[in-house]
This record gives structure tokens, sequence and C-alpha cells, in this order.
């Protein structure tokens, strides 16, 4: 499946690199613009608004053009933005930081439906879908170090440069790659739904609506629990930015490794746990560890609930990505899965403030009752998931395993 998908997976770690650039180098970035880093840091927030606007108003045409041009480009924004910001002037970087976020709203949506489009419909496409989410969390983790050893001989307009560079080869690729297959983009234009019809449709898929709020909602407390980590680390256990570094990777690797295997187990062909009950033991983990976390005074525990925490959220956006891709089919997940991410969108901003809010009110235990309070709101949607399964008249049924049987083939070597 990787050796299959694998400019898809290379496309889905080149969509994180500019704003990792971006953050790792704020500093030096600040400097050359004559700009001051809270200004400079400032401007991140542009590419999530634009992230959340142009994810949310294009998300019915992801689904009416096929997913390699979309891809293309979207790649091809994001080697423009890459190059533009590597000016270093002060407001060709706000455009970068908007190009970024317009561009990686359609780039990672397009990745994941164009990688399950290559295995069907059933559990085979959301295990390649959630192969994406993985890679993306992989290199999320490791993408610091890797940009910043070239960085040594080039610079961060180096880092950039490269990007476009990468960026724009990838494009050319998916370009080719269209002309020797068939798309899900390629349904007849009497049977794509119009723009309003496509969020109808959405909306009476059993499931999808409470599958998109638990995306959200999971990010808001995952995110706002990221953003005040370290002082938590710091005000607690006296950890200095260089000690919190393995804090850091510690979430990260479980996160990966969680989301990774989640993937797998749940999209097998017998599966043990069902993914609705998967999903409900992610968000019950969730609340244990974020609750728990604030209230701990020793750092091994600390750090086990840190790693249970991440990996629980990785449980969590695996079988949400799961779940839309097996629902919507190829007509409608492309769709979805970019709704899904302007909601991630939105709840960084929403979890960075409501965890500040219960934070200056109440200390760190205000801020597990804020979290803990989301979370609980995500497993009420999960309820709704799991009774849209009971109604479903063949859930996880001969469709999955017809998906499983040609997934089969597919990893013995059949086309």
């Amino acid at each position: 499946m990787a050796r299959t998908l694998w400019p898809v997976l290379l496309a889905s770690a080149v969509g994180l690199l500019p704003f990792t650039v971006f953050s790792t180098y704020l500093v030096p970035i600040a400097d050359e613009a004559g700009s001051g880093v809270a200004a400079m840091g400032g401007l991140r927030g542009l590419g999530g608004l634009a992230a959340l606007l142009v994810g949310t108003a294009l998300a019915p045409l992801i689904d009416r053009v096929p997913r390699e041009w979309a891809a293309a480009g979207a790649l091809v924004a994001l080697g423009l933005s890459a190059a533009l910001g590597a000016s270093g002037d002060f407001i060709l970087l706000a455009v970068f930081c908007l190009l970024v976020g317009a561009s990686t709203s359609v780039l990672n949506p397009a990745l994941t439906a164009a990688a399950a489009d290559r295995f069907g419909t059933g559990k085979a496409a959301g295990r390649a879908a959630t192969l994406v989410t993985a890679t993306q969390s992989m290199t999320a983790m490791l993408a610091a170090p890797v940009i910043a050893l070239p960085a040594l001989f080039w610079g961060w307009q180096g880092d950039l440069f490269g990007v476009t560079v990468v960026s724009l080869l990838l494009a050319v690729v998916f370009v080719a790659r269209r002309g020797k297959q068939a798309s899900a983009g390629d349904a007849p234009a009497g049977q794509r739904l119009g723009y309003l019809a496509s969020f109808k449709a959405l909306a009476a898929v059993r499931g999808v609506v409470p599958l998109l709020l638990i995306g959200f909602l999971r990010t808001a407390v995952f995110m706002g629990y990221l953003a005040y980590l370290a002082a938590f680390y710091e005000e607690r256990f006296d950890l200095d930015a260089g000690l919190f570094a393995f804090v850091w990777t510690l979430s990260g690797a479980s996160f990966f490794v969680s989301n990774l295997l989640t993937g797998r187990i749940t999209n097998s062909a017998r599966p043990r746990v069902g993914t609705e009950r998967m999903l409900a033991i992610g968000l019950v983990a969730a609340l244990v560890s974020v609750v728990g976390f604030y209230f701990t005074h020793w750092l091994p525990l600390a750090l086990a609930m840190t790693a249970l925490h991440a990996a629980s959220h990785a449980i969590v956006a695996a079988c949400v990505v799961s779940l839309i891709v097996r629902r919507c089919g190829t007509s409608l997940r492309g769709s979805a899965l970019s709704l899904n991410a302007a909601g991630q969108s939105l709840g960084v901003f929403v979890g960075a403030a409501l965890g500040g809010a219960g934070l200056g009110l109440a200390g760190y235990p205000g801020v597990a009752v804020v979290f803990g309070a989301l979370v609980v709101a995500a497993l009420g949607a999960a309820v709704l998931v799991a009774r849209a399964s009971r109604t479903d008249d063949d859930p996880d049924g001969k469709t999955d395993k017809t998906d499983d049987e040609a997934e089969a083939g597919t990893e013995a070597g059949t086309p």
C-alpha cells in the first residue's frame, strides 16, 4: 500500500514543511523582516483562518474535479507560497501564511481521498486514508530536525526554496499519474451534485455530522492541551526547554504509533474491535488522561499521561477518518474530509482560547474541567455515531468484505 501511494505520502509530508520552517526559524525570520517576534508569530493565525474559510468554501468542489488535479494545483500554490516566504519581506510573509493555509486546506483532503479511492469504499480505503494521516503525524514529529540539518548549509530561505522545488516536481508527478489512471473525479456530469446539494447530501449520510463534530472537539482538546504543555511542565516539574524537547518527542511518537496501528487494526478484514467501539475507547482514554494529567504531581505519572493522551487522540483521529471514508464513498468523501480539516482548523483556535480561559479563571484544574467537558461532548457525539451504525443496512458487512478481499489481492501483488 505504501509503495502504491508513495507520491501521496510524500506530498502529505511536504505540506507540513512550510509552517514547520516558519515556526522553527521564527526569530531569524522576524529579524530578516524587521519585525518583532510577536507580530511575526501572529501571522501564523492567518493560515488557520485561510484554511477554515477556503476548506469550507471549496469542500464540495473537492469531489467535482480529479483528485490528482486538485492535489497538483494545491502543490503549485504551496510551492509559490514557499518562494514568496523566502523573500523575507513582511507583506510577502503574510501572503505566505495565507497561501500555505489555503493550499493545505485543499491538499490534505485531496490526498486523503485519493489514497482511499485507490482501494475502493470499504476497510482497505479506510486503512489507506489513515496511512496518510500517520505519515503526517510522523512528519510533524521529525520535520524540525530534518529541516535543521539542511539549514546549516543554506539557511531557512534554502529550506523554503527546497519546498518550492519538491512541491512543483510532485505536481508534475500527479498530473502525469492522472493521465494514466481513472479517478473518482471522472464521474459523469449528470451524477455530480451541485454545490449546495453536496452539503445536503453529506448531512444526510448517517453519522457523518457527529463524526465531524468529534473531529472538531478532539482537535480543540488536543491542540489546546499542547498550547500549555510546556508551561505546565516548567511550572510543576521545573523542566527547561531542552528537557521538554524529550516530552514533545514522547507525545509525537505516541501519536504516530497509535495512529498507524489503529488504522491497520480497525480496517483489517476481521477486526477484533469495531471502529465505533474503538472510537469510544479512545475518547474515554482521552478523558481520563487529560483530566488526570493536570492533577498529577509525580513526573513519571505525568509522562505516562502525556503518552496516553497523545495515543488516545491518535485513536480517535484514525477512527474518524476511517468512518468518514467508509461511509461517504467516493462521491462525497473529499467534501467530508475537507470539512473535517476545516473543523480542525477552527478547533485549534477554540482549544487555545478555552484552555486559556480555564487557566485564567481556575488554574490548571480549570483547564482540566474545560477540556474534560469537550471530551464528554465528543462522547455524546460518539453515541450518535454508534446508533447510526446500528441502523445501517450493512455496517462493516459484505461491502467491506469485498474490499478487504481486493486489498488482500493488492498486497499479494495483484493490480
